[in-house]
């Protein structure tokens, strides 16, 4: 059949993700870097991802379409909830869930006349978004910190003044497959959240992040007080 249906210029996209996210359909994916739309069934024609676009990348076409398939997004979207919310197919060690309790450590006494050393202030594994159960002990009470990768690499004392007193979640959207918002809303749903932060760098792609965390607080049916600090690419908090 012929329809309305979107269309994204490939040398336009700059890949931050944002289409992605406001497809509630799921009809568009990240694919190397790139958003495209995966399945022409799943698109409605009603164009949500068109404000979501910084670059004007995505536009409407009429062309031969397969029809809208609203059953098979509807299950689409029961099947990627529960597959957010159940327990990982593995059983890797490296992503049991677990606390970490810290002893603080004096300086020694030969380095009394210098800093003391800068201690780790996480506290619990796993941090990776996609890997971090949803219903984790120490979710109960917590701050939840969600930062962008590269944050820590360029603030440097992220440490101090981010991870410490808070649960830390990581990821990319530009690199990580799917959509944080579903595991988000998860984690806000089933636990006693107290506040959220959101650490991201300045790049376009990292508003895909804070798209999905302000998702999750608008579908967790609660209301939890959040902020948005936002790194720049030499390490500066931006006062926007």
């Amino acid at each position: 059949m012929e329809r309305k249906i979107i269309k994204i210029d490939q040398e336009k996209c700059n890949g931050c993700g944002l289409c992605a996210a406001a497809c509630h359909e799921g009809a568009i994916g990240m694919v190397e870097g790139k958003a495209q739309l995966l399945r022409e069934d799943y698109c409605d024609g009603l164009g949500d991802c068109l404000p979501a676009c910084p670059t004007g990348a995505i536009t409407f076409e009429v062309r031969e379409a397969p029809a809208y398939d609203a059953a098979a997004v509807e299950a689409a979207k029961k099947a990627k909830a529960a597959k957010a919310a159940g327990p990982l197919p593995c059983g890797c060690p490296g992503s049991q869930s677990r606390s970490i309790q810290r002893t603080p450590c004096a300086a020694p006494a030969a380095a009394a006349a210098s800093a003391a050393p800068e201690e780790s202030q996480l506290s619990q594994w796993p941090v990776q978004i996609k890997l971090v159960p949803v219903n984790a002990p120490y979710f109960d009470g917590a701050k939840l910190l969600v930062a962008a990768d590269c944050t820590a690499y360029a603030y440097a004392a992220f440490h101090r003044d981010f991870i410490r007193g808070r649960i830390t979640l990581v990821g990319c959207p530009k690199l990580d497959e799917g959509d944080y918002a579903d595991k988000l809303t998860e984690i806000l749903r089933r636990n006693d959240i107290k506040s959220v932060t959101v650490v991201r760098m300045e790049v376009p792609c990292c508003g895909g992040l804070e798209n999905a965390v302000k998702r999750a607080l608008q579908n967790c049916g609660k209301l939890i007080p959040w902020q948005v600090t936002v790194i720049s690419t030499d390490g500066r908090i931006l006062d926007l």
